[in-house]
């Protein structure tokens, strides 16, 4: 990984480093600012707890270095702490409240609006932050006006073809996608001597699946290390292809979502050109 304030995401795209009145002069109606939201928390014992966050500086680093020179997408410090209440009681772990996570969203998108700006992502990489992310984007667009979108690093499916079927249904957590990631980003952060592998007996049932979050779980509930994966399979080289894809992927999806006009989602004509005679509304 090159250095945080080193590469295009930094040198060039990095909203912070302009000034007031660089801010007050630039295009701001079809700008995207990209907030990343990650977190500090336990990653077992062999992982830095920063590395919901690292990964998401590691991957925009990436995507940034994909995207047109012209590409009006600037990217905001990530939020390093996230809702991470599921691994309280785990050394490391710094958590906000839901609350104070919600408000803390809710002040940064309204600076952005009073800034003239339109467009927001919610750019995530702790799973812990999912849902309540999910809900904030509608509050902040009902609230600010802002045009809000929303996107995950593990929607970008990386690594299926580089783990086993078991990591991908129970590797959620510190496992080997996330402990080569961070190899491949920060090698000396990583301790593989203690790198340890866990597996979660997830229930093979209709009502009672785990991804479909049937059931409420904290950490304590599902692993003795911390992890839910086998870490012990991690490898740097998996690490730096799961960062090239997502790096191509992310800046796909940047460049998607900075062009979409939500006007676009309405439909044309009036409503009561579609409904055809003789049929009431």
């Amino acid at each position: 990984m090159r250095g945080r304030y080193e590469g295009k995401a930094w040198d060039e795209r990095f909203f912070p480093r302009l000034s007031k009145l660089e801010v007050e002069s630039m295009p701001k109606r079809d700008a995207l600012l990209v907030l990343p939201v990650g977190a500090v928390e336990q990653h077992g014992p062999h992982m830095p707890v920063f590395t919901d966050t690292l990964i998401a500086e590691a991957f925009l680093t990436r995507a940034f270095e994909e995207l047109p020179d012209d590409a009006n997408i600037w990217l905001l410090p990530p939020l390093p702490y996230g809702k991470s209440t599921e691994h309280l009681g785990h050394p490391g772990t710094i958590t906000l409240s839901a609350t104070t996570l919600m408000s803390v969203l809710l002040d940064i998108a309204r600076s952005v609006r009073q800034s003239g700006f339109n467009k927001l992502l919610l750019l995530n990489t702790h799973g812990g932050n999912t849902d309540l992310l999910n809900m904030m984007a509608r509050e902040i667009r009902i609230d600010t006006g802002l045009a809000v979108f929303r996107l995950d690093s593990g929607s970008l499916g990386l690594g299926e073809a580089l783990i086993s079927p078991v990591e991908k249904k129970v590797g959620i957590h510190a496992g080997d996608v996330e402990t080569s990631i961070v190899l491949a980003a920060q090698h000396h952060w990583v301790n593989m001597d203690v790198a340890p592998t866990e597996l979660p007996h997830f229930p093979e049932s209709r009502y009672l699946q785990f991804k479909s979050k049937a059931f409420a779980w904290i950490t304590d509930d599902i692993s003795n290390t911390g992890i839910a994966g086998d870490a012990r399979q991690a490898t740097a080289e998996k690490g730096e292809m799961m960062l090239e894809l997502g790096g191509r992927l992310l800046a796909e999806a940047l460049q998607e979502i900075s062009q979409f006009d939500m006007a676009s989602l309405k439909a044309s004509r009036d409503v009561k050109d579609e409904i055809p005679s003789g049929v009431s509304g």
